[in-house]
């Protein structure tokens, strides 16, 4: 692991897959981001052929540039990132954010004040300022029900069937959570070096969760703290093709529950998807039929379960 140097306080890890647009805002977004920090953003692209690093170039000579010969994926990308990175902390941003003022001081001085912390993050905004839900529970059986049969939706304020993606949480306060959303974090460097890098046996998704939970583990507090603030405009690279990314989320839990919950833990997870995926394509078909109109909705949702499905069965082999 890369030992940090003392003149820089914090770098900043972007990883690209052909989102150059997004990410020229969000390298726009961090000019003059801090007022008492030294900060070195490093861009790490992912085989891009959008002129992302053209862009990047041209635009912003100051940014670090790595260029990966492929795609390597996000967890192996963003490690290329975090090993040419210097900084006492951390910061891995998703291309669709925009950092608001006073975003990257805030989460360092958290980071100063609560030595125990080892992965902060912000509060995290859509793009009409509301709260986007940036706080997760881990993963159990009971609360993937809860998402899968709509109780999660259906009881937004209660926490005992609030799901994984805990809505009754309005990010009004600073509090320990199990899991903080991947688009935006801060890892204090003594941490990382603890913890260790994001698994790259998960390509895509589910680091998120797999690193918080290392982090806990390792005795490191995971905290979300509101007075730092970014607006994430969600998609990215992934809304060119939904159909790959959605298989891709689902293998990515199959990995996650079979590393954390061993063979039992990953036959049930199983089971319940391939219930919960058969059910949406089956309203889906039936949405077709009896609502012509929906057709193009109605084909992709179906589309994506059917891909669900096979990564299942395939995972199952």
């Amino acid at each position: 692991m890369h030992k940090a140097i003392d003149c820089t306080d914090i770098s900043i890890v972007i990883l690209n897959t052909n989102d150059r647009i997004h990410l020229e805002g969000c390298l726009e977004s961090l000019a003059n981001c801090t007022k008492s920090r030294t900060v070195e953003i490093i861009v790490v692209d992912n085989a891009s052929s959008d002129g992302s690093c053209e862009m990047v170039e041209a635009r912003f000579p100051g940014v670090k540039l790595i260029r990966n010969e492929s795609d390597f994926g996000f967890t192996k990308g963003n490690n290329v990132g975090i090993k040419a990175s210097q900084g006492n902390y951390v910061y891995l941003l998703n291309t669709d954010l925009k950092i608001l003022d006073g975003c990257i001081d805030v989460l360092a001085d958290f980071l100063d004040q609560n030595p125990r912390v080892g992965l902060a993050g912000p509060k995290v905004l859509n793009a009409d300022m509301t709260h986007q839900s940036s706080c997760r529970r881990s993963p159990t059986l009971w609360n993937n029900v809860c998402d899968a049969t709509g109780l999660a939706r259906a009881f937004k304020g209660s926490k005992f069937f609030s799901g994984e993606h805990m809505l009754y949480f309005h990010g009004d306060r600073v509090m320990d959570v199990d899991v903080l959303v991947g688009c935006f974090s801060a890892m204090r460097r003594k941490a990382l070096d603890q913890v260790g890098l994001l698994d790259e046996g998960l390509y895509m998704y589910g680091d998120d969760l797999d690193w918080c939970k290392r982090c806990w583990e390792a005795g490191w507090r995971v905290v979300f703290c509101p007075g730092a603030e970014a607006i994430h405009y969600r998609g990215g690279s992934t809304k060119h093709d939904p159909v790959k990314y959605s298989a891709m989320q689902q293998r990515s839990l199959l990995y996650y529950w079979k590393k954390h919950h061993g063979l039992l833990g990953l036959a049930a997870i199983t089971c319940l998807s391939l219930v919960h995926s058969a059910i949406r394509y089956g309203f889906s078909a039936a949405q077709l039929v009896l609502k012509p109109s929906t057709r193009e909705q109605c084909l992709l949702r179906m589309k994506t379960n059917s891909a669900c499905l096979r990564a299942l069965v395939v995972a199952g082999k």
